[in-house]
């Protein structure tokens, strides 16, 4: 484990905070009129999901905490964790629903993901940007409601409910923001 300045925080960046590897999920450097300069964080905790905020000194060195992405399937759900499996070592690891948020809803049984591993334990998940699933419930929009702009919502493949344009019809294919939940365009 190095230690870098907090002039070289990115986010996605992993440090140790009171003990504990942590992932810099929004930084800002701020240089007041009066006083020294100052980092800044919301630090997202890789055991437990939460985030937090703390500010650092402008320069301080902090502990960065070595963690590796590896490509690994998508298995099952188990409990509250959701198991992963590498496909080149077929070792399984287990995520807890807590640490994957609001992304648990986009995951699709036999489908690749970017995992995180710290040593011999898997941390986190990369989400892509956009996830392409099937909707398998849609209900027709009621006719004459095409103010613009006007949506509905729809069952995808996952179970997730999304809203979504008049346009969409049932079996076709959209993207969408996991991070947000929003509907992104047609597939």
């Amino acid at each position: 484990m190095g230690t870098i300045s907090t002039a070289d925080f990115t986010k996605s960046t992993f440090v140790e905070f009171k003990g504990e590897p942590h992932q810099i999920v929004e930084f800002q450097h701020v240089n007041p009129g009066k006083g020294s300069a100052f980092v800044r964080t919301r630090l997202k905790s890789l055991k437990t999901g939460k985030v937090q905020e703390f500010t650092y000194k402008s320069g301080e060195s902090v502990t960065e905490v070595p963690v590796a992405t590896r490509e690994m399937q998508y298995l099952y759900k188990e409990g509250d964790n959701y198991v992963f499996m590498d496909n080149t070592s077929y070792e399984q690891f287990n995520i807890s629903s807590a640490m994957l948020g609001n992304y648990v809803n986009y995951l699709k049984p036999n489908d690749v993901y970017q995992i995180l591993v710290n040593g011999d334990e898997a941390v986190g998940l990369r989400f892509p940007k956009k996830v392409r699933l099937k909707v398998t419930e849609a209900t027709d929009g009621a006719r004459g409601n095409t103010v613009s702009g006007a949506t509905k919502t729809v069952v995808v493949e996952t179970g997730a409910v999304v809203t979504v344009p008049l346009f969409i019809r049932e079996g076709e294919t959209i993207a969408i923001d996991p991070e947000t939940g929003a509907y992104v365009e047609r597939a």
